[in-house]
């Protein structure tokens, strides 16, 4: 159900500037004219929603400790409570179709994409799924490349996380048994799985080349995940992948900028101040211009906390177009990520003096409240005159 309203007393970032205007809803939409009730919001800041193009925090609901999976259906809806409560209103739950098995393999991918379509209307927010595959995967591509049609997915990453410089020296890979546990494998047999796929690694290009022409048909968003060098976002490039996640070094992330492909870096490498894995730092690349959009990465705090750390350099519009307008932009979702008329009223109202959330509105509905907005909105909904809801 929704209703039209407006907010009064807030602090609203409007078309890119803070401005005291009323915030008004009408239909789901942001409107230039007041309409509904009044809700009385003083001393409180409203920005547009976050968009998160890349997290796998969800797993933690989907899998709380290993072999203890439950309900996945109520698992969903619990990631849904919690990125409506960090202020994502759009968010791409990046699920992974792996070697590594477990709830990372693709017997998983396929149950949770079955559960996300059961439910998807009725989360609070917009959840969408995104397929990261493994390039060695080469006998799985057809059945990847089906379940992503059956599902209409329309985000794929690529990623390659064999650790192929151990294999080529015949050494142990380092978290083998840990790995192995989680498959479901002996580590005798992972290893030997391991060095199977290692072992066709020459039939990547060609098999990635066919996938590629499949998905992008489809009109696919296509990216590539850790690229270390210039070199490797070129060969990317050049099958038509655009998109360039977290890449690991201002080489990489220069050659997508100068190509004017999208760059993703992770909201927690800027709350840390640095990489948790020693790769290059997001702060920096951020600084010389080279990011479109912070992703939640493995946590949904993370987002909203780096943009409000990058306001006090870059000011609250720029960096929080980080986590709104330009992953929208990137996503292709152009009714979103900006507050102005005529687009989705997906909306955070926060503490100013903190940049916690007070409450959460996607499609105009809210899909999280905090006690104070939830008394103000209560006090403005039990008016005399006000409206009644209107159908969804």
């Amino acid at each position: 159900m929704t209703r039209d309203f407006h907010i009064t007393g807030a602090d609203v970032l409007w078309h890119g500037a803070i401005t005291d205007k009323a915030l008004s809803v009408a239909g789901g939409l942001l409107t230039e004219a007041p309409a509904g009730v009044r809700i009385d919001l003083p001393g409180t800041l409203i920005l547009p929603g976050i968009v998160d193009p890349h997290g796998d925090g969800f797993e933690r609901h989907l899998a709380p400790r290993r072999g203890a999976l439950p309900d996945l259906g109520d698992a969903l809806a619990m990631v849904g409570a919690e990125l409506a409560a960090n202020g994502i209103t759009t968010a791409m739950l990046a699920q992974f179709y792996s070697w590594e098995g477990g709830m990372r393999g693709p017997a998983f991918a396929a149950r949770m994409l079955a559960a996300h379509a059961a439910q998807v209307a009725d989360q609070p927010v917009d959840m969408r799924v995104q397929l990261r595959l493994e390039t060695h995967l080469l006998d799985d591509f057809a059945a990847f490349d089906a379940l992503a049609a059956q599902y209409d997915v329309g985000y794929v990453v690529f990623n390659d996380h064999i650790p192929h410089a151990a294999l080529d020296k015949g050494k142990r890979p380092p978290r083998l048994t840990g790995q192995a546990l989680k498959s479901g494998r002996s580590p005798e047999a992972h290893l030997a799985f391991l060095k199977s796929l290692h072992a066709r690694k020459s039939e990547v290009p060609a098999a990635l080349d066919g996938l590629i022409a499949a998905l992008s048909g489809r009109g696919v968003l296509l990216g590539s995940h850790d690229d270390a060098t210039a070199r490797d976002r070129e060969v990317w490039r050049a099958r038509g992948v655009g998109i360039s996640e977290f890449p690991e070094t201002t080489d990489a992330a220069e050659s997508a900028e100068k190509a004017g492909e999208a760059i993703v870096l992770g909201g927690p490498n800027v709350v840390r101040g640095g990489s948790h894995a020693g790769k290059v730092s997001a702060e920096g690349l951020i600084a010389r211009g080279l990011c479109r959009a912070l992703a939640s990465d493995y946590h949904y705090p993370a987002p909203r906390q780096a943009a409000w750390k990058l306001a006090a350099t870059m000011g609250l519009p720029a960096a929080w177009a980080l986590v709104s307008e330009g992953p929208a932009g990137m996503l292709g979702l152009a009714d979103r990520g900006r507050l102005a008329a005529g687009l989705r009223a997906d909306f955070i109202v926060v503490d100013p003096a903190n940049g916690r959330p007070l409450a959460t509105f996607a499609a105009g509905r809210p899909a999280w409240l905090g006690p104070r907005v939830a008394q103000a909105l209560l006090a403005g909904w039990g008016r005399p005159g006000a409206l009644s809801p209107s159908a969804r």
